[in-house]
């Protein structure tokens, strides 16, 4: 977190080091998306013997995306396949990751300001996903100009 005159900038510059640390990708190549826009995930594939470690770390995924909104979509994403995640699912785990080592400085501006004005902003894509069809929406609320989520 950093004060200025102009506000709050909240961001978890840290909390991503330490999360690229801990499954050794501090040397590994930033991309700057997020998430393939052609990506059609699929259920099949080899399971992951471990799925503690994919669990584990979409959660600390979700716990990012409250200073990182813009990896939220790809969260989403991710953690629908929490008890029987594949090999191709933990590489788009670790492709998040490498956009957010690519992206670090990133984060939530809180403005000073008198205004309070509320103003909110949905999204939904029904039946867009590939494996069930079931409908994705989302969300923004802003409070004065602020994002709160």
């Amino acid at each position: 977190m950093a004060t200025s005159h102009n506000g709050l900038f909240l961001n978890q510059r840290k909390y991503i080091l330490d999360l690229l640390k801990e499954v050794n990708m501090r040397d590994a190549k930033p991309t700057i998306t997020h998430l393939d826009s052609k990506l059609k995930p699929s259920l099949e594939g080899t399971p992951l013997t471990d799925i503690r470690h994919y669990q584990r770390l979409v959660g600390k995924l979700i716990y990012l995306t409250i200073t990182r909104p813009d990896i939220t979509y790809s969260v989403s994403v991710i953690s629908q396949v929490m008890h029987s995640p594949t090999i191709e699912h933990l590489n788009l785990v670790k492709r998040i990751l490498r956009y957010l080592k690519g992206s670090m400085g990133r984060g939530i501006i809180m403005k000073k300001n008198e205004n309070t004005q509320l103003m909110g902003y949905c999204d939904a894509d029904w039946t867009g996903n590939a494996i069930d069809r079931k409908s994705t929406t989302g969300y923004c609320t802003f409070v004065g100009g602020n994002l709160v989520k």
